[in-house]
C-alpha cells in the first residue's frame, strides 16, 4: 500500500496499550520493536495511546488495569528510541504533553500538516473544535457502527457487549451497502456534504 500511495499516507497505530501478566512491559518494547522493523521505509508514522478505562471496557474486561505513569513514560521513552531507529516518529493520541520530553510527538496525530504533507497540497481548514478537548487533531469523522465487530477484542472501545454484537451480526446482508441490516420504511439516507480544503492559492514557501 506504502508503494502505490506513498510513504506520507501511510500511518499505523499500536494501540491501546495496556500491561498484564502476558503483555507485560519487555513484551510490548519487544513486540514494538519487531513491527517497526518489519516497516521501516514503509511507513514514517506511529500512533500510540494507552488503554482507558471507560464503562464499556470495565464491563468487558474487568482485570485491566490503568497505565502507571512511569511505565507509560518507559514506553514512551523507548517507544521513540526505537522509532528513531526505524525512521519512524511516534505520535500520542489525546494523552497530553508528558511524554513530549521523551521525544514523543504530543502536538496531533491527524493534523493539518499530516494531511498536506500527504496530498502534497495547503489545506484551507474550516475552524472547528476537535472531538474532544484533549484532542488536537483537525476535523474528523468515525466511519462504521457500535457492536458489529465479532473479534469480541476484550479492550475494545466499539463493542458494548456480547449479546448485542451477535444480534448485529445476524443482521448481516452480503448485498446491502449497508454494515448491518437493510433500510427500514421510514428511514432516510443523508448524503454527506463533500467538500474540498484544497487551499489553490500560490505560495512562495
Amino acid at each position: 500500500m506504502s508503494k502505490a500511495v506513498g510513504v506520507n499516507c501511510i500511518g499505523w497505530r499500536y494501540d491501546p496499550i495496556f500491561i498484564d501478566g502476558i503483555y507485560t512491559l519487555k513484551r510490548h518494547i519487544s513486540d514494538f520493536e519487531t513491527m517497526c522493523k518489519t516497516l521501516s521505509g514503509y511507513t514514517e508514522v506511529c500512533v500510540i495511546s494507552f488503554i482507558d478505562l471507560y464503562e464499556k471496557v470495565i464491563r468487558n474486561f474487568p482485570q485491566a488495569k490503568t497505565v502507571t505513569p512511569q511505565e507509560r513514560i518507559t514506553i514512551g521513552k523507548t517507544f521513540a528510541e526505537i522509532g528513531r531507529r526505524y525512521g519512524i516518529t511516534i505520535k500520542a493520541c489525546a494523552e497530553g504533553k508528558d511524554l513530549a520530553p521523551y521525544g514523543v510527538d504530543c502536538n496531533g496525530c491527524m493534523t493539518q500538516e499530516t494531511f498536506e504533507a500527504a496530498i502534497g497540497s495547503s489545506l484551507d481548514v474550516p475552524k472547528k473544535k476537535s472531538q474532544r478537548a484533549e484532542c488536537s487533531c483537525v476535523l474528523g469523522t468515525d466511519i462504521g457502527a457500535y457492536d458489529t465487530c465479532d473479534h469480541l477484542c476484550h479492550y475494545c472501545y466499539a463493542n458494548s457487549n456480547r449479546e448485542n454484537v451477535r444480534r448485529n451480526i445476524r443482521l448481516y446482508d452480503p448485498n446491502s451497502p449497508f454494515l448491518v441490516g437493510t433500510l427500514h420504511v421510514g428511514e432516510t439516507i443523508h448524503s454527506a456534504e463533500q467538500v474540498s480544503w484544497i487551499d489553490n492559492q500560490l505560495s512562495f514557501f
